[in-house]
Formats: C-alpha cells, structure tokens, sequence
C-alpha cells in the first residue's frame, strides 16, 4: 500500500534530526521535512495554513482552539526553554529586582507569544508582579512592522499598545524608551549598548532553582497538524507522536554518544551530568501525564492574562489517541 504524503514545517532540532533524515519514519507516512526559520512558520501556517503540520507556538495554538480550530495537536514539545534569561532591561530604569518592574514600560514581540505568557505568569507567581502592573508595548524587537499574528479581545486592566512603525524593541531599550523588553530572542542592544542587561544576571542559577521548586521546564511549542488531515485519517496523530517520540530517543543517544563529540561542545558530557542533576535522567518529556502540572500551569496563565477565553484542560489540547495515560512507545 502506498504511503501517506505529508509535509511537516519545522526547525532544524536535534529531538527532530532523525525523521528529517529517514533514521525514524511514521508509520504509514512518507514525510517531507521542511527546515524553516520558526516565525517564517507560524505566520505561513497560522495566517494560510501552508502545511500538513508544523511546529506551532503552545499559546497561538490554544488560542486556535477558540478561532475555528483548524489543527490538531500531539504532545510532542519540539521546542522547550526556560525565559528567565530572556528578560531584558534598561540600567537607568531603576529595575534592581522583578519587583521593580511595576508601573514600567515593557516590550513584546506579541502579547500572545508563548515566552511573554510564561515571562508574566513566573513574575506573578514568584515575585507578585500582576500582569495589570506592567504597560506593554509589541513589536519587532529588530524589525519594524510586526503585529499580532492572532486577533485578540483582552480585558480592561490590561494595556497592551503597538510601537511605532518604524520603531524596534531593541532600539527603544537602548534608548530608554522601554524600561524592558521580554522575549524569545537576545535584542541586539544587548551587545551594543552598555545600558542593557538582563533582568536575571545569573540566569542559569535562578532557572535551576526555579525548575527545582516547581518542576516546570516550559513548553513553547507543539505539533500541531491540519485538523482535515485528521477527520480523513484518524490513525495520523498516533502514527505520528509515536514518531516524535523513537526521534526524541534517538537525539538523546547522540547527546550520551562519548567516542567523538557529535556537538560541537568541548565540554557536553558535563552539561548534561548537570542537567541531570537537577532535572533527572528524562528531563526532556512527551505526553500529557509527564507535562500535565507544566501543561496546566500555562493554560492558568493564559485564562489570567486574558488570552484564553476559558480554562482548558490538557486532554482538550491533543488528538484523543495520543492523551491516554501510560501510553508508552
């Protein structure tokens, strides 16, 4: 019998590596692996729905949910990362603690994007710093003109207004013109300007601590595939997360590999005992029972801010084939 086509739109990950070369193949699926800059992505597929699947932000997914609901996801998390370190914050701001950021101005690429969620959720909870107690401001934090890829209806108390279009976050930062810029990546005033830190110097402690306390290794992305493709093959979303999963596995006997190094990280057999320290042998997890409390933390915070209209659960998120607890591969 011949095989499904589909094509999938993803990074270039490691935990990916070995379906994008044929290590790993889906059960009845040939997979055309697209390698594409993430936001190239997201707008392509949230905006026109170019792929059978693709990686897809947690936080516009669930917003999806809520907007006609075009895809199905499976909880595979190909993107993970704690956000701690990707606060960012002018030294004449006065900010000397998360504290300090009530009343300030700060700047998002997008208000809905899955890092700013957990970046405010952390501040509320660990730090009593309400998602009302900041003034947002979104955009391109180096280029100009980015807007909101998910039409939004957020409640009053909550200010989120754009920048100009020819200003950038980074640029704004440098200039004093934001007292903070949370996002994914590093702005380029980081290493230019002299007055741009970051919130968190000694990240990594703060983030281990912050791991050890509540167990959460934040999840950015899913894959999320085109619900059409699932009503004509109910079997795909299994097929595939079982796929994810052998991939995961394979990407972790790379990282354990010691006859020559396959990253190019002199010392990679160091980090990864200290992963494991704080974080255990199977640190980087699939599936709904192992990332349920993670799982559910983010959908509080995105009913608190007021993207998601209601509170989901879990299973609501993912294809019912891939949800049943104690699932293994």
């Amino acid at each position: 019998m011949s095989k499904l086509n589909l094509t999938l739109a993803a990074t270039n990950y490691d935990r990916l590596r070995a379906l994008q070369d044929g290590r790993v193949e889906a059960e009845g699926i040939d997979l055309n692996y697209l390698t594409l800059p993430v936001e190239e992505i997201f707008h392509r597929q949230i905006k026109h729905h170019e792929f059978d699947l693709s990686e897809m932000s947690l936080s516009s997914y669930v917003l999806t949910l809520e907007q006609g609901a075009p895809f199905v996801a499976v909880p595979a998390f190909p993107s993970r990362y704690f956000r701690h370190q990707s606060m960012f914050v002018n030294r004449n701001s006065g900010i000397a603690s998360p504290a300090d950021l009530k009343g300030k101005r700060v700047g998002l690429p997008e208000y809905q994007i899955t890092a700013g969620v957990w970046q405010r959720g952390m501040l509320e909870d660990e730090y009593g710093v309400a998602v009302e107690d900041m003034r947002f401001f979104t955009g391109g934090v180096e280029d100009r003109g980015r807007s909101e890829k998910i039409r939004l209806d957020l409640p009053e108390g909550i200010s989120v207004r754009p920048i100009g279009p020819e200003q950038t976050l980074s640029q704004m930062l440098a200039a004093g013109e934001l007292d903070a810029v949370f996002s994914a990546s590093t702005p380029s005033s980081f290493h230019t300007s002299p007055d741009v830190t970051r919130l968190f110097a000694d990240y990594k402690a703060v983030e281990a601590d912050y791991y050890r306390r509540t167990g959460i290794f934040p999840i950015m992305h899913v894959v999320a595939i085109k619900r059409d493709v699932v009503k004509a093959n109910p079997w795909v979303p299994l097929s595939l997360f079982k796929a994810f999963e052998q991939s995961l596995a394979v990407a972790r006997e790379d990282l354990e590999y010691r006859s020559s190094l396959k990253l190019m990280l002199p010392w990679l057999a160091h980090h990864l005992e200290e992963t494991v320290e704080v974080m255990g042998e199977d640190f980087w997890k699939y599936g709904v029972e192992a990332n349920r409390h993670t799982l559910e933390t983010f959908l509080r915070y995105s009913r608190r801010q007021g993207l998601a209209k209601r509170e989901w659960s879990p299973e609501e998120l993912f294809a019912g084939t891939t949800t049943a607890a104690g699932f293994t591969v």
